[in-house]
């Protein structure tokens, strides 16, 4: 296992992150068990969560995959000290999370309390913003006017920042989180933290994880800069563009169990002709090179330059083999130019 620092913290993660997402509605807790310890006999040391796991996202199954991942730990003492462990905040828009309220320095201390009940743990090695307050390009909001910029009122948006830097301030002095992150937001979200941080003597912002893979690298050009220039730990989500580049759901096919068989917040805004076609070509690509298409998709990821630590997840443990794998085996230069030639072909498939 390859093992890179986290941005600008001391900490040491391996590179590959155990999504969890799924332990909740499509794992349960003995699935989830056996995919955490089949992960760290692969020398896998970092996981990602979220007080709004399981997903979909329910009242019902809200707080869920932190649970689980709390009954792990608490059946040995000593499982905590082995693990990176990452949670995050929700962000505005869940009646059953505060209300619905927008982030604050004040819910970013309620959150951390609560995640670590859940969590049985003390702290929480790195505690991320899952998406921000303002309207962001993400989620399917990438194409010109799907959000309005000039709407955005920035002292206001300042004002928030500096009051959720300060909340995750009382945290880290109290030991409670050690690092703090990112999620879904822009260049001009990293750059406002860091300015505040500098400015106020606050905490400074180590990481960012958003949407990633052959079907979505619309920011990827801009954001990695941004990280790579500010040392700012890129953790792709998705690379498998939640399965789709599995090729299991071309031609509108949907298997059982399968994500696209669950309702999705956002709808099924990944199912377009383009995308169809887009996945067709690497599962072509991928037979040709005697691989799976989803090898084909993780090694890419990984040989992404900039890509700090790819979070991966499976609902089965063949699923979870298979994935771990990819990383094992690099493409060739000759497969990655026959991926570059559809990705020019289909650049935004959705």
């Amino acid at each position: 296992m390859k093992y890179v620092q986290l941005g600008s913290s001391p900490l040491e993660v391996s590179n590959i992150c155990l999504g969890s997402m799924t332990w909740g509605v499509q794992n349960n807790q003995n699935d989830a068990n056996a995919q955490i310890e089949y992960a760290q006999s692969q020398g896998i040391n970092f996981i990602d969560t979220a007080e709004m796991y399981a997903v979909p996202p329910t009242a019902e199954t809200y707080g869920k995959t932190e649970a689980i991942i709390g009954n792990w730990l608490t059946a040995d003492s000593s499982r905590r000290e082995n693990i990176v462990l990452a949670s995050k905040i929700a962000g505005p828009g869940f009646s059953y999370i505060r209300d619905g309220s927008k982030i604050s320095g004040a819910n970013v201390i309620a959150a951390v309390e609560t995640s670590l009940k859940r969590l049985k743990t003390d702290y929480i090695d790195l505690y991320q913003l899952h998406w921000p307050n303002r309207q962001s390009p993400h989620f399917g909001n990438h194409w010109p006017n799907g959000v309005n910029h000039s709407a955005v009122n920035v002292e206001q948006q300042t004002s928030e920042m500096l009051d959720i830097l300060q909340g995750l301030d009382t945290c880290v002095k109290a030991g409670k989180i050690r690092y703090c992150g990112l999620s879904d937001d822009t260049p001009w979200g990293i750059n406002q933290y860091l300015k505040l941080s500098a400015e106020h003597n606050l905490p400074r912002m180590v990481s960012i994880q958003n949407e990633f893979s052959l079907l979505h690298t619309k920011d990827s050009p801009y954001l990695i800069e941004n990280c790579v220039l500010e040392d700012i730990a890129f953790l792709p989500w998705s690379p498998l563009a939640t399965g789709a580049l599995t090729g299991k759901y071309l031609n509108g096919q949907r298997p059982e169990g399968s994500r696209w068989t669950l309702t999705q917040r956002h709808g099924l805004f990944r199912d377009t002709v383009n995308a169809d076609a887009a996945i067709a070509a690497y599962v072509k690509i991928a037979k040709k090179h005697k691989i799976t298409p989803a090898h084909l998709a993780l090694a890419w990821c990984e040989q992404v330059s900039g890509v700090t630590s790819t979070i991966i997840g499976a609902t089965t443990m063949q699923q979870l083999k298979d994935n771990i794998a990819a990383f094992k085996q690099p493409l060739s230069t000759d497969v990655l130019e026959e991926v570059n030639q559809v990705l020019q072909q289909y650049p935004t498939p959705y």
